[in-house]
């Protein structure tokens, strides 16, 4: 019998906490600046600090993105929800309490499908999504004796999005927190920067026996910064548990802070439960009941998410999916491609320019879609000669884009430059015998079988040639040539 190792025998059960934070001018419940990086404690008002006599009110442009993000993970929006306040103790938390939903949340029982690639599809259950205010920053490396407090942060408004423990491998969580991510900024309800705070994520880790039908205990990694940490948090609970288990102890209940220079966890306080809380509605806050027009507006306009755009182009272009989320992550470049798709004759030729050649040539000079120099009726035009090889690719990148604007025409430009492929074998003869006996140890190569040389012949004669030849064209004369040899 086949050694079977512990870790075998266990599954892993993670439910996800994704902490979402909204891209308001102002706070949740008053009017200061929630911009990143200004000077620590500039943004704070009595509100903010809980003073005396401080009434908040309620950011309506926090209410519209929040049931946004509830559709959009298919969510039931609830019409009537209202806040509460959860009450704890903590230096950058200068109220006492933080004013969540706990009871009521805004949006719940929803579900995100997770797409790897077009064949496998795993659909994680949301439980809910509910609006909080966030906490501020506590500094512990400015003093050895000593902890800083920032609150700026505190009072910005969150969207929390709690998942089902449906997740069983750290490769769908991190999936689970990409496509987060992507249906935010497609929202523009966030920029989902993980690395300013935007998105953060808790995730809570249980192991079981396989075939078991009941749960093991979890604990909670907080703030989690970065997909790899994710994966990385997840990978070592579950080998952690499992080796506790295995050596007869128990998991205690805890929140854990993950460290990511060991890749380890550690405990930071035993798991509170709700009633620990103490929750009750916040009496300085009135429900909030939405109208079935204010639900139905926000669904009628929005914005097409990245993964169906992607599902789109994946069915006209006969593309990965992979490689058509590369166009649909880009709004620009999605607009580009819309305009451009219905005068090119071969639409997987204008895709193939757009995650290849051309998406470089953007990169590489610093430009954008919106303000590139060309325009997508040019770049169409240019990719049906392309194909109809009266221009070849090298010729575009280097010598036509350069050179091109918003106003010139295609054809006309192409030839005041002397850029169209030359038909002429003679010249092209000539060229093939230069390359061919620059590289005669290469051809002596390809004659015993090493076919790979024969890319190295192509573009040296298309160097020769300037880009105005038919790399194809060349391809056929150089094999005619080496089999004279």
């Amino acid at each position: 019998m086949a050694f079977q190792s512990p870790y075998d025998l266990y599954e892993l059960v993670v439910g996800l906490e994704v902490h979402v934070q909204l891209n308001t001018q102002s706070k949740l419940f008053s009017r200061e600046s929630t911009a990143f990086g200004n000077n620590p404690n500039t943004q704070v008002s009595a509100i903010t600090l809980g003073l005396p006599g401080a009434l908040p009110f309620m950011n309506k442009e926090v209410l519209k993105k929040a049931t946004l993000m509830g559709l959009a993970l298919n969510c039931q929006i609830e019409p009537h929800n209202f806040f509460e306040r959860k009450n704890y103790f903590y230096g950058d938390l200068p109220k006492g309490y933080q004013t969540t939903q706990d009871q009521l949340p805004i949006a719940k029982n929803g579900y995100l499908e997770v797409r790897f690639n077009q064949s496998k599809v795993e659909a994680i259950r949301i439980n809910r999504i509910h609006m909080e205010e966030d906490a501020g920053k506590s500094i512990h490396d400015l003093s050895a004796y000593n902890t800083a407090i920032d609150l700026n942060r505190a009072g910005v408004p969150l969207i929390e999005i709690v998942t089902e423990p449906d997740i069983n491998q750290a490769e769908t969580a991190a999936a689970f927190i990409n496509e987060i991510r992507q249906i935010v900024r497609a929202l523009g309800i966030s920029d989902g920067n993980m690395e300013e705070g935007s998105l953060r994520c808790d995730a809570n880790i249980s192991v079981m026996k396989k075939g078991a039908t009941t749960y093991g205990t979890r604990c909670e990694v907080k703030n989690i910064n970065s997909m790899r940490n994710l994966k990385r948090a997840i990978a070592h609970e579950f080998k952690r548990q499992v080796e506790v288990l295995e050596a007869g102890g128990s998991i205690l209940q805890s929140t854990l802070n993950f460290d990511a220079e060991t890749g380890e966890t550690s405990v930071m306080r035993s798991k509170e439960n709700a009633p620990d809380y103490r929750y009750f509605p916040c009496p300085d806050l009135p429900p909030l009941e939405l109208t079935a027009s204010f639900i139905n507006e926000l669904k009628e306009n929005m914005p097409k998410l990245p993964a169906q755009i992607a599902m789109e182009i994946v069915e006209e272009a006969e593309l990965t999916y992979a490689e058509a989320l590369i166009i649909a992550l880009d709004e620009a470049g999605y607009d580009f491609y819309l305009k451009a798709k219905t005068q090119v004759k071969q639409i997987k030729a204008l895709v193939n320019w757009l995650i290849g050649p051309l998406r470089n040539y953007i990169q590489e000079n610093n430009l954008r879609y919106e303000s590139a120099p060309f325009t997508p009726t040019q770049i169409a035009e240019i990719i049906n000669l392309v194909e109809a090889r009266e221009i070849s690719m090298q010729v575009v990148m280097n010598d036509l884009l350069p050179k091109i604007y918003p106003e010139a025409k295609v054809s006309s430009l192409i030839d005041d430059l002397n850029l169209r492929i030359s038909d002429n074998e003679t010249d092209l003869m000539n060229y093939i015998s230069e390359v061919l006996s620059q590289y005669k140890t290469q051809v002596e190569a390809f004659k015993k079988g090493k076919k790979g040389v024969l890319g190295l012949f192509v573009g040296e004669v298309m160097k020769k040639a300037k880009g105005k030849a038919d790399p194809q064209k060349v391809n056929s004369l150089i094999l005619e040539k080496l089999n004279e040899i």
